[in-house]
Protein backbone atom coordinates (compact mmCIF):
# COMPACT_ATOMS: atom_id res chain seq x y z
CA UNK A 1 0.00 0.00 0.00
CA UNK A 2 1.57 3.35 -0.84
CA UNK A 3 3.30 5.32 1.86
CA UNK A 4 3.44 8.82 3.71
CA UNK A 5 4.78 10.15 0.41
CA UNK A 6 2.05 9.12 -1.55
CA UNK A 7 -0.33 10.38 0.41
CA UNK A 8 0.59 13.71 0.85
CA UNK A 9 1.37 13.98 -2.55
CA UNK A 10 -2.51 13.49 -2.93
CA UNK A 11 -3.72 15.29 -0.31
CA UNK A 12 -0.73 18.26 0.66
CA UNK A 13 -3.10 20.64 2.65
CA UNK A 14 -2.83 17.50 5.47
CA UNK A 15 0.49 19.32 6.48
CA UNK A 16 -1.63 22.49 7.46
CA UNK A 17 -3.56 20.35 10.46
CA UNK A 18 0.14 18.69 12.54
CA UNK A 19 -1.51 20.44 15.66
CA UNK A 20 -3.86 17.49 15.80
CA UNK A 21 -0.73 15.09 15.86
CA UNK A 22 0.50 16.91 18.78
CA UNK A 23 -2.44 16.79 20.30
CA UNK A 24 -3.60 12.99 19.97
CA UNK A 25 -0.28 12.59 21.85
CA UNK A 26 -0.98 14.79 24.30
CA UNK A 27 -4.41 15.22 25.10
CA UNK A 28 -5.63 11.79 23.39
CA UNK A 29 -2.74 9.79 24.57
CA UNK A 30 -5.45 6.80 26.02
CA UNK A 31 -5.81 6.13 22.28
CA UNK A 32 -2.50 5.09 21.62
CA UNK A 33 -1.89 3.80 25.09
CA UNK A 34 -4.65 1.40 24.60
CA UNK A 35 -4.25 0.65 21.12
CA UNK A 36 -7.74 1.47 20.45
CA UNK A 37 -8.26 2.53 16.59
CA UNK A 38 -11.47 4.35 16.35
CA UNK A 39 -13.21 5.30 13.82
CA UNK A 40 -16.95 6.19 15.32
CA UNK A 41 -16.70 9.81 15.41
CA UNK A 42 -20.27 10.02 14.02
CA UNK A 43 -21.36 8.06 16.44
CA UNK A 44 -19.61 10.50 19.27
CA UNK A 45 -16.75 12.43 20.08
CA UNK A 46 -13.86 11.91 21.92
CA UNK A 47 -12.71 14.37 24.92
CA UNK A 48 -9.76 15.45 25.54
CA UNK A 49 -7.92 15.00 29.33
CA UNK A 50 -8.05 18.92 29.36
CA UNK A 51 -11.69 18.95 29.22
CA UNK A 52 -11.82 16.46 32.15
CA UNK A 53 -9.18 17.99 34.17
CA UNK A 54 -11.10 21.53 33.79
CA UNK A 55 -14.61 20.20 35.06
CA UNK A 56 -13.43 18.62 37.82
CA UNK A 57 -11.60 21.92 38.99
CA UNK A 58 -14.79 23.78 38.64
CA UNK A 59 -16.90 20.95 40.85
CA UNK A 60 -13.95 21.06 43.51
CA UNK A 61 -13.08 24.55 43.33
CA UNK A 62 -16.81 25.90 43.97
CA UNK A 63 -20.46 25.10 45.21
CA UNK A 64 -23.10 24.59 43.08
CA UNK A 65 -27.12 24.87 43.29
CA UNK A 66 -30.25 23.87 41.61
CA UNK A 67 -30.67 27.12 39.21
CA UNK A 68 -34.28 27.56 40.24
CA UNK A 69 -33.58 30.05 43.12
CA UNK A 70 -32.10 32.98 44.36
CA UNK A 71 -29.50 31.63 46.70
CA UNK A 72 -25.99 31.53 46.61
CA UNK A 73 -24.97 28.71 44.74
CA UNK A 74 -28.23 29.03 42.70
CA UNK A 75 -27.03 32.04 41.42
CA UNK A 76 -23.41 30.96 40.71
CA UNK A 77 -24.90 27.67 38.47
CA UNK A 78 -27.37 30.39 36.70
CA UNK A 79 -24.48 32.46 35.80
CA UNK A 80 -22.45 29.63 34.39
CA UNK A 81 -25.18 28.68 32.42
CA UNK A 82 -26.02 31.55 30.98
CA UNK A 83 -22.61 32.06 30.16
CA UNK A 84 -22.77 28.79 28.17
CA UNK A 85 -25.67 30.06 26.59
CA UNK A 86 -24.12 33.25 25.29
CA UNK A 87 -20.87 30.85 23.98
CA UNK A 88 -23.47 28.13 21.78
CA UNK A 89 -24.50 31.51 19.94
CA UNK A 90 -21.18 33.19 19.53
CA UNK A 91 -19.72 29.93 18.20
CA UNK A 92 -22.58 29.67 15.72
CA UNK A 93 -22.09 33.50 15.13
CA UNK A 94 -25.80 33.71 15.79
CA UNK A 95 -27.13 37.10 16.63
CA UNK A 96 -29.07 37.27 20.54
CA UNK A 97 -31.62 39.29 18.91
CA UNK A 98 -32.09 36.55 16.62
CA UNK A 99 -31.37 33.49 18.08
CA UNK A 100 -31.44 31.17 21.25
CA UNK A 101 -30.14 28.12 22.76
CA UNK A 102 -32.40 25.76 24.57
CA UNK A 103 -30.74 23.20 26.26
CA UNK A 104 -31.70 19.27 26.30
CA UNK A 105 -30.67 15.89 26.78
CA UNK A 106 -29.60 15.34 23.81
CA UNK A 107 -30.30 16.40 20.28
CA UNK A 108 -33.45 13.61 20.33
CA UNK A 109 -34.55 15.81 22.80
CA UNK A 110 -34.57 18.83 20.63
CA UNK A 111 -36.12 17.52 17.54
CA UNK A 112 -38.93 16.02 20.31
CA UNK A 113 -39.15 19.88 21.49
CA UNK A 114 -39.98 20.79 18.26
CA UNK A 115 -41.95 18.13 16.83
CA UNK A 116 -44.03 17.91 20.10
CA UNK A 117 -45.25 21.68 19.75
CA UNK A 118 -44.75 22.70 16.46
CA UNK A 119 -48.66 23.77 15.35
CA UNK A 120 -49.17 21.26 12.70
CA UNK A 121 -53.00 20.70 11.33
CA UNK A 122 -54.98 20.22 8.56
CA UNK A 123 -53.47 21.89 5.10
CA UNK A 124 -49.87 21.92 6.87
CA UNK A 125 -47.53 19.85 5.64
CA UNK A 126 -44.30 17.90 7.20
CA UNK A 127 -41.85 17.69 4.64
CA UNK A 128 -38.57 15.14 4.86
CA UNK A 129 -35.81 14.56 3.28
CA UNK A 130 -35.63 10.57 3.15
CA UNK A 131 -32.39 10.94 4.67
CA UNK A 132 -32.94 11.85 8.41
CA UNK A 133 -32.28 10.23 11.61
CA UNK A 134 -34.97 8.61 13.17
CA UNK A 135 -35.13 11.42 15.59
CA UNK A 136 -36.27 13.47 12.97
CA UNK A 137 -38.44 10.70 11.47
CA UNK A 138 -40.19 10.35 14.15
CA UNK A 139 -41.56 14.20 14.21
CA UNK A 140 -43.81 13.32 11.31
CA UNK A 141 -46.06 10.79 14.22
CA UNK A 142 -46.90 14.41 15.65
CA UNK A 143 -47.56 15.50 11.90
CA UNK A 144 -49.78 13.06 11.42
CA UNK A 145 -51.62 13.17 14.72
CA UNK A 146 -53.03 16.38 13.79
CA UNK A 147 -54.10 16.01 10.04
CA UNK A 148 -50.48 17.37 8.69
CA UNK A 149 -49.97 16.16 4.81
CA UNK A 150 -46.47 14.20 5.42
CA UNK A 151 -44.54 14.31 1.95
CA UNK A 152 -41.15 12.16 1.54
CA UNK A 153 -38.17 13.16 -0.74
CA UNK A 154 -36.41 10.10 -2.16
CA UNK A 155 -32.75 9.74 -2.48
CA UNK A 156 -31.37 9.16 -6.19
CA UNK A 157 -28.60 6.62 -6.74
CA UNK A 158 -25.64 6.33 -6.63
CA UNK A 159 -24.39 9.44 -4.58
CA UNK A 160 -27.44 9.02 -2.50
CA UNK A 161 -28.47 12.74 -2.64
CA UNK A 162 -31.95 14.35 -3.35
CA UNK A 163 -32.87 16.07 -6.88
CA UNK A 164 -33.01 19.62 -6.96
CA UNK A 165 -35.63 19.60 -9.06
CA UNK A 166 -38.08 17.04 -6.83
CA UNK A 167 -36.76 19.25 -3.49
CA UNK A 168 -38.39 22.22 -5.30
CA UNK A 169 -41.10 20.41 -6.30
CA UNK A 170 -42.25 19.03 -3.09
CA UNK A 171 -41.43 22.49 -1.77
CA UNK A 172 -43.81 24.19 -3.92
CA UNK A 173 -46.47 21.92 -4.38
CA UNK A 174 -49.65 23.77 -3.11
CA UNK A 175 -52.40 23.10 -0.62
CA UNK A 176 -55.86 22.53 -2.25
CA UNK A 177 -58.06 26.20 -0.91
CA UNK A 178 -60.36 23.87 0.99
CA UNK A 179 -57.58 22.59 3.45
CA UNK A 180 -55.69 25.68 3.79
CA UNK A 181 -55.67 26.92 7.11
CA UNK A 182 -56.56 30.43 8.15
CA UNK A 183 -55.99 32.56 11.29
CA UNK A 184 -58.96 34.66 12.29
CA UNK A 185 -56.37 37.02 14.61
CA UNK A 186 -54.11 38.04 11.45
CA UNK A 187 -51.12 35.66 12.50
CA UNK A 188 -49.38 34.42 10.10
CA UNK A 189 -50.14 31.00 8.24
CA UNK A 190 -47.10 28.69 7.64
CA UNK A 191 -47.02 25.85 4.98
CA UNK A 192 -45.45 23.61 7.73
CA UNK A 193 -41.95 22.29 8.73
CA UNK A 194 -39.14 21.26 6.37
CA UNK A 195 -36.60 19.09 8.10
CA UNK A 196 -33.41 17.49 6.64
CA UNK A 197 -29.70 16.96 7.98
CA UNK A 198 -26.77 19.05 7.22
CA UNK A 199 -24.88 16.06 6.40
CA UNK A 200 -26.24 12.58 6.69
CA UNK A 201 -25.46 10.25 9.63
CA UNK A 202 -24.97 7.19 7.13
CA UNK A 203 -23.73 8.09 3.86
CA UNK A 204 -21.81 11.25 4.80
CA UNK A 205 -23.44 13.77 1.98
CA UNK A 206 -23.66 16.86 2.94
CA UNK A 207 -26.95 18.49 1.60
CA UNK A 208 -27.21 22.00 0.08
CA UNK A 209 -27.70 24.39 2.92
CA UNK A 210 -29.46 26.83 0.22
CA UNK A 211 -32.13 24.76 1.15
CA UNK A 212 -33.12 26.91 3.95
CA UNK A 213 -33.62 30.19 1.74
CA UNK A 214 -36.12 27.82 -0.62
CA UNK A 215 -38.21 26.49 1.53
CA UNK A 216 -38.53 29.83 3.57
CA UNK A 217 -39.61 31.42 0.41
CA UNK A 218 -42.45 28.90 0.06
CA UNK A 219 -43.40 29.23 3.76
CA UNK A 220 -41.77 26.76 5.50
CA UNK A 221 -39.97 26.74 8.79
CA UNK A 222 -36.54 24.44 8.44
CA UNK A 223 -35.20 22.13 10.96
CA UNK A 224 -31.59 21.39 9.93
CA UNK A 225 -30.18 18.51 11.91
CA UNK A 226 -26.62 19.82 12.40
CA UNK A 227 -26.05 16.59 14.58
CA UNK A 228 -23.36 15.44 12.28
CA UNK A 229 -22.00 18.07 9.96
CA UNK A 230 -20.62 20.52 13.30
CA UNK A 231 -18.35 18.39 14.36
CA UNK A 232 -16.23 19.16 11.64
CA UNK A 233 -17.90 22.26 9.54
CA UNK A 234 -18.00 26.13 10.43
CA UNK A 235 -22.18 26.86 10.92
CA UNK A 236 -22.57 30.48 10.71
CA UNK A 237 -26.08 31.34 11.73
CA UNK A 238 -25.55 35.65 10.20
CA UNK A 239 -25.75 33.95 6.73
CA UNK A 240 -27.70 30.75 6.70
CA UNK A 241 -31.07 31.10 9.01
CA UNK A 242 -32.79 27.44 9.93
CA UNK A 243 -35.53 28.03 12.23
CA UNK A 244 -34.80 25.37 14.44
CA UNK A 245 -30.62 23.77 14.61
CA UNK A 246 -30.68 20.30 16.93
CA UNK A 247 -27.03 19.55 17.98
CA UNK A 248 -25.36 17.04 20.28
CA UNK A 249 -22.61 18.42 22.08
CA UNK A 250 -20.54 15.08 22.72
CA UNK A 251 -20.53 14.30 19.28
CA UNK A 252 -18.29 17.83 18.93
CA UNK A 253 -15.86 17.39 21.91
CA UNK A 254 -16.80 14.58 23.52
CA UNK A 255 -17.73 15.25 26.79
CA UNK A 256 -20.33 15.99 28.36
CA UNK A 257 -22.66 13.36 27.53
CA UNK A 258 -26.22 13.44 28.06
CA UNK A 259 -26.66 16.90 27.37
CA UNK A 260 -27.84 18.83 23.54
CA UNK A 261 -29.02 22.16 22.16
CA UNK A 262 -32.08 23.45 20.26
CA UNK A 263 -30.33 26.55 18.50
CA UNK A 264 -33.67 28.23 17.50
CA UNK A 265 -34.93 31.18 16.18
CA UNK A 266 -36.74 33.35 18.80
CA UNK A 267 -39.54 34.13 15.90
CA UNK A 268 -40.40 30.62 15.27
CA UNK A 269 -39.09 29.39 19.15
CA UNK A 270 -42.48 31.64 19.62
CA UNK A 271 -44.38 30.02 17.45
CA UNK A 272 -44.60 26.70 18.88
CA UNK A 273 -47.40 25.59 21.37
CA UNK A 274 -46.55 23.45 24.29
CA UNK A 275 -49.05 20.83 24.79
CA UNK A 276 -48.02 20.56 28.83
CA UNK A 277 -45.78 22.48 31.07
CA UNK A 278 -43.62 20.72 33.98
CA UNK A 279 -40.95 22.11 36.57
CA UNK A 280 -38.57 25.07 35.27
CA UNK A 281 -40.98 26.18 32.68
CA UNK A 282 -43.51 28.37 34.27
CA UNK A 283 -43.51 31.29 35.79
CA UNK A 284 -47.07 30.85 37.72
CA UNK A 285 -49.61 27.74 38.30
CA UNK A 286 -52.81 27.24 39.90
CA UNK A 287 -53.97 23.73 40.24
CA UNK A 288 -57.55 24.92 41.84
CA UNK A 289 -57.75 27.91 39.24
CA UNK A 290 -56.54 25.16 36.52
CA UNK A 291 -54.40 27.74 34.54
CA UNK A 292 -50.89 27.99 33.91
CA UNK A 293 -48.46 30.84 32.43
CA UNK A 294 -45.29 29.31 30.89
CA UNK A 295 -42.01 31.76 31.12
CA UNK A 296 -40.49 33.58 27.88
CA UNK A 297 -38.00 31.80 25.96
CA UNK A 298 -34.99 28.95 26.72
CA UNK A 299 -36.67 28.43 29.89
CA UNK A 300 -40.56 27.61 28.69
CA UNK A 301 -38.54 24.82 26.99
CA UNK A 302 -36.09 23.43 29.72
CA UNK A 303 -37.90 20.97 31.58
CA UNK A 304 -37.13 20.14 34.88
CA UNK A 305 -33.55 21.34 36.63
CA UNK A 306 -31.16 21.18 33.52
CA UNK A 307 -27.77 19.72 34.15
CA UNK A 308 -26.36 22.47 35.73
CA UNK A 309 -22.89 20.70 36.28
CA UNK A 310 -22.12 19.95 32.81
CA UNK A 311 -23.71 22.83 31.14
CA UNK A 312 -20.58 25.42 31.60
CA UNK A 313 -18.51 22.01 30.26
CA UNK A 314 -19.90 22.81 27.11
CA UNK A 315 -18.20 26.47 26.82
CA UNK A 316 -14.96 24.75 27.77
CA UNK A 317 -15.55 22.22 24.94
CA UNK A 318 -16.49 25.72 22.41
CA UNK A 319 -13.21 26.83 23.25
CA UNK A 320 -11.12 24.17 23.11
CA UNK A 321 -12.67 23.90 19.40
CA UNK A 322 -12.74 27.00 18.32
CA UNK A 323 -8.51 27.48 19.82
CA UNK A 324 -7.96 24.55 16.80
CA UNK A 325 -9.90 25.87 14.52
CA UNK A 326 -12.69 24.35 12.45
CA UNK A 327 -10.69 24.81 9.27
CA UNK A 328 -8.18 22.75 10.60
CA UNK A 329 -10.28 19.97 11.78
CA UNK A 330 -12.47 19.88 8.00
CA UNK A 331 -9.14 20.02 6.21
CA UNK A 332 -7.73 16.86 7.94
CA UNK A 333 -11.13 15.17 8.00
CA UNK A 334 -11.22 15.61 4.12
CA UNK A 335 -7.82 14.30 3.76
CA UNK A 336 -8.44 11.34 5.76
CA UNK A 337 -11.71 10.58 4.00
CA UNK A 338 -10.43 11.30 0.43
CA UNK A 339 -7.48 8.48 1.23
CA UNK A 340 -10.05 5.58 2.63
CA UNK A 341 -12.42 6.30 -0.47
CA UNK A 342 -9.29 6.13 -2.42
CA UNK A 343 -8.16 2.89 -1.72
CA UNK A 344 -11.55 0.79 -1.08
CA UNK A 345 -12.79 2.09 -4.17
CA UNK A 346 -9.43 0.49 -5.65
CA UNK A 347 -9.61 -2.61 -3.95
CA UNK A 348 -10.23 -6.05 -5.98
CA UNK A 349 -10.66 -9.65 -5.11
CA UNK A 350 -7.87 -11.48 -7.14
CA UNK A 351 -10.96 -12.31 -9.63
CA UNK A 352 -11.42 -8.70 -10.48
CA UNK A 353 -14.70 -8.37 -8.01
CA UNK A 354 -14.41 -5.53 -5.80
CA UNK A 355 -13.55 -5.78 -2.62
CA UNK A 356 -16.56 -3.07 -0.83
CA UNK A 357 -19.48 -1.33 -2.14
CA UNK A 358 -19.87 1.77 -1.26
CA UNK A 359 -22.91 3.89 -0.38
CA UNK A 360 -23.09 7.72 -1.21
CA UNK A 361 -20.09 9.81 -2.63
CA UNK A 362 -16.79 8.19 -3.73
CA UNK A 363 -15.21 11.42 -3.80
CA UNK A 364 -15.08 13.92 -1.32
CA UNK A 365 -17.10 16.42 -3.22
CA UNK A 366 -19.66 18.28 -0.79
CA UNK A 367 -19.56 15.18 1.93
CA UNK A 368 -17.96 14.68 5.26
CA UNK A 369 -16.29 12.25 6.94
CA UNK A 370 -18.63 9.18 7.16
CA UNK A 371 -18.33 6.77 4.89
CA UNK A 372 -20.84 3.46 4.77
CA UNK A 373 -20.19 0.26 2.79
CA UNK A 374 -20.23 -4.03 3.00
CA UNK A 375 -17.80 -5.90 2.18
CA UNK A 376 -18.18 -7.82 -0.73
CA UNK A 377 -16.66 -11.89 -0.63
CA UNK A 378 -15.11 -13.11 -4.15
CA UNK A 379 -18.43 -14.53 -5.17
CA UNK A 380 -19.81 -10.46 -5.01
CA UNK A 381 -21.94 -11.18 -2.18
CA UNK A 382 -22.44 -9.15 0.61
CA UNK A 383 -20.47 -9.96 3.86
CA UNK A 384 -22.71 -10.52 6.88
CA UNK A 385 -22.17 -7.19 9.33
CA UNK A 386 -22.43 -9.52 12.24
CA UNK A 387 -19.25 -11.24 11.31
CA UNK A 388 -17.15 -7.91 10.11
CA UNK A 389 -18.67 -6.26 13.90
CA UNK A 390 -16.98 -9.64 15.33
CA UNK A 391 -13.87 -9.48 13.22
CA UNK A 392 -13.39 -5.20 14.27
CA UNK A 393 -13.68 -5.92 17.61
CA UNK A 394 -11.16 -8.84 18.10
CA UNK A 395 -8.46 -6.29 16.39
CA UNK A 396 -9.47 -3.89 18.74
CA UNK A 397 -11.06 -1.25 16.32
CA UNK A 398 -14.56 0.60 16.93
CA UNK A 399 -16.55 1.13 14.00
CA UNK A 400 -20.54 1.02 13.89
CA UNK A 401 -22.56 -1.78 11.59
CA UNK A 402 -26.45 -1.65 11.08
CA UNK A 403 -28.50 0.99 9.32
CA UNK A 404 -27.20 4.01 11.81
CA UNK A 405 -30.89 5.01 12.82
CA UNK A 406 -31.35 6.37 9.56
CA UNK A 407 -33.64 3.44 7.60
CA UNK A 408 -34.57 6.32 4.93
CA UNK A 409 -30.93 6.28 3.82
CA UNK A 410 -30.52 2.79 4.51
CA UNK A 411 -33.51 1.75 2.27
CA UNK A 412 -32.04 3.70 -0.95
CA UNK A 413 -28.61 2.36 -0.21
CA UNK A 414 -30.07 -1.09 -0.71
CA UNK A 415 -32.07 -0.43 -3.52
CA UNK A 416 -35.54 -0.82 -1.86
CA UNK A 417 -38.97 0.66 -2.57
CA UNK A 418 -42.14 1.72 -1.15
CA UNK A 419 -43.77 -1.27 -2.47
CA UNK A 420 -41.47 -3.66 -1.06
CA UNK A 421 -42.35 -1.86 2.38
CA UNK A 422 -46.02 -1.62 2.28
CA UNK A 423 -46.63 -5.51 2.02
CA UNK A 424 -49.43 -6.16 5.13
CA UNK A 425 -47.72 -7.60 8.10
CA UNK A 426 -44.35 -6.31 7.38
CA UNK A 427 -43.96 -4.22 10.42
CA UNK A 428 -45.65 -7.54 13.18
CA UNK A 429 -43.19 -9.91 11.24
CA UNK A 430 -41.54 -11.51 14.80
CA UNK A 431 -37.96 -11.29 14.41
CA UNK A 432 -35.67 -9.03 12.13
CA UNK A 433 -34.49 -11.88 10.26
CA UNK A 434 -37.69 -12.26 9.07
CA UNK A 435 -38.23 -8.91 8.10
CA UNK A 436 -34.98 -9.12 5.80
CA UNK A 437 -36.17 -12.37 4.27
CA UNK A 438 -39.88 -10.93 3.06
CA UNK A 439 -38.05 -7.85 1.65
CA UNK A 440 -35.25 -9.66 0.06
CA UNK A 441 -32.64 -8.08 1.84
CA UNK A 442 -28.51 -9.91 2.27
CA UNK A 443 -28.24 -8.30 5.61
CA UNK A 444 -29.47 -6.10 8.33
CA UNK A 445 -27.05 -2.54 7.44
CA UNK A 446 -24.24 -1.74 6.72
CA UNK A 447 -20.64 -0.61 7.68
CA UNK A 448 -20.12 2.57 8.86
CA UNK A 449 -16.71 4.25 10.01
CA UNK A 450 -15.90 8.00 10.24
CA UNK A 451 -12.60 9.85 10.78
CA UNK A 452 -12.74 13.47 13.28
CA UNK A 453 -10.95 15.37 15.16
CA UNK A 454 -7.30 13.48 16.18
CA UNK A 455 -7.66 10.53 13.65
CA UNK A 456 -4.70 9.94 12.37
CA UNK A 457 -2.70 8.75 8.95
CA UNK A 458 -2.09 5.32 10.72
CA UNK A 459 -5.41 4.67 11.43
CA UNK A 460 -6.65 5.01 7.94
CA UNK A 461 -3.67 3.01 7.06
CA UNK A 462 -4.09 0.21 9.85
CA UNK A 463 -7.86 -0.17 8.83
CA UNK A 464 -6.96 -0.52 5.54
CA UNK A 465 -4.33 -3.14 6.44
CA UNK A 466 -7.39 -5.08 8.41
CA UNK A 467 -9.33 -4.75 5.59
CA UNK A 468 -7.57 -6.41 3.01
CA UNK A 469 -5.71 -9.10 5.72
CA UNK A 470 -9.25 -10.33 6.71
CA UNK A 471 -11.94 -9.98 3.66
CA UNK A 472 -9.47 -9.87 0.37
CA UNK A 473 -10.13 -13.26 -1.35
CA UNK A 474 -11.46 -14.72 1.68
CA UNK A 475 -14.70 -16.09 2.20
CA UNK A 476 -15.30 -15.00 6.42
CA UNK A 477 -16.43 -17.42 8.55
CA UNK A 478 -20.27 -16.78 9.33
CA UNK A 479 -20.90 -19.57 12.16
CA UNK A 480 -22.40 -18.67 15.37
CA UNK A 481 -23.47 -14.98 15.02
CA UNK A 482 -25.79 -13.89 17.31
CA UNK A 483 -29.18 -13.04 16.30
CA UNK A 484 -30.20 -9.99 14.95
CA UNK A 485 -31.97 -7.42 17.56
CA UNK A 486 -32.44 -4.24 15.42
CA UNK A 487 -30.89 -2.68 12.10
Amino acid sequence: MPGQTAFLDAYPDYVDTTVLDRLRATEYRYLDDKNHLYLDYTGGGLPAEAQIKAHAQRVEGDCYGNPHSANPTSRASTELVEQARTAVLEFFNASPDEYTAVFTPNATGACHLVGEAYPFEPGTRFVQLADNHNSVNGIREFARSRGAQIDTIDLVPLELRAEEDEVRSSLGRPVPEALRPSRPDGDEVRSGLFAYPAQSNFTGVQHPLEWIDLAHSHGFDVLLDAAAYAPANRIDLARIKPDFMPVSWYKLFGYPTGLGCLVARREALARLRRPWFAGGTIRAVSVLGDWYQLMDGPAAFEDGTVNYLSIPDVEIGLRWLTAIGMETVRTRVRCLTGWLLDHLSEARHSNGTPLVRIYGPTTTEARGGTVAFNFLDPSGRVVDERAVARDAARANISLRTGCFCNPGAGEAAFGLHRDDLRRPGLPAAATLDEVLAAIGMPTAGAIRISVGLVSTLEDVSRFLEFALSTYLDRFPDTEGLPPRLSC
